[in-house]
């Protein structure tokens, strides 16, 4: 039986994983979808505790199933520190990072980034990713915002969308959260119109504090080149928001664009 990627987060992770050739993204196992589930094995050692960052690096594509290891780092009792391995018979693969800290009081000011207005998702475009290129695309519902799009040759290094996941209604947890952030194309391929690849070399996710107020699958993702330089290396910020306005999240992604325009 295929497993649904909804049902693969929800439950404990194994020592060893293998997602399926259906949940694999550009060239491998879907990034997002392997720190989340290094994220989730992590937090299995940290129970009670709140995910407060997590990080990926990505050395090498996984093609297969892989050895999932976790070892702590730092045991407290305001946070925990934990560190993740995806790995195979080649070596490392990918390996994480993550901070978990104790519920506190409410009892300081809090601040957030401010949610775009735009329009609601059944009121945008459905925006369809091939699969033959990001087979894990068909486990999701992305509904563009604005006139940007991917490889268009815009002028902005920056896309925004509703996305949601499309085998169930729940609403996002760290994990789906995780996933969805990594769920649209390269802001910085907004810029450009050569269909190549730009593959991430490191993934971080803070949960914000409107993740544990959500009550809609669909998440509004702003993503955006912060900087990149001409020769490739990308640093883009990611922000997520609920229909409500709440803000759920951030990500930062290191990006390198593989390969060369075919006029240089």
């Amino acid at each position: 039986m295929i497993a649904e990627v909804g049902a693969l987060l929800g439950k404990p992770v194994g020592d060893l994983v293998d997602p399926g050739k259906h949940l694999w993204g550009f060239g491998g196992v879907h990034g997002g979808l392997t720190l989340a589930l290094l994220t989730a094995a992590m937090g299995e050692q940290a129970p009670g505790a709140l995910l407060q960052s997590s990080t990926a690096r990505y050395h090498r594509p996984l093609h297969g199933g892989f050895r999932v290891e976790v070892s702590p780092v730092r045991s407290g009792r305001t946070l925990s520190s934990l560190a993740g391995r995806a790995t195979t018979e080649q070596g490392v693969h990918v390996d994480a990072s993550a901070t978990f800290g104790s519920p506190g009081r409410d009892c300081w000011p809090a601040v957030s980034p401010t949610a775009p207005a735009v329009p609601r998702p059944e009121d945008c475009e459905v925006f369809t990713i091939p699969p033959e290129f990001v087979a894990i695309s068909t486990s999701m519902e992305i509904r563009a915002v604005g006139p940007d799009r991917p490889y268009a040759g815009g002028t902005e290094a920056e896309l925004t969308a509703w996305i949601r996941l499309v085998e169930d209604s729940e609403p996002p947890d760290a994990h789906r959260l995780i996933l969805l952030m990594d769920g649209l194309a390269p802001s910085y391929s907004a810029v450009l119109r050569e269909m190549l690849p730009i593959p991430t070399v490191e993934f971080t996710v803070r949960p914000g504090a409107g993740l544990a107020r959500a009550e809609s699958p669909w998440v509004l993702l702003h993503a955006r080149t912060h900087q990149a330089g001409a020769d490739g290396w990308i640093d883009e910020r990611i922000d997520a928001w609920g229909p409500d306005g709440d803000h759920l999240g951030s990500a930062r992604q290191l990006r390198l664009v593989a390969g060369r325009p075919r006029d240089v």
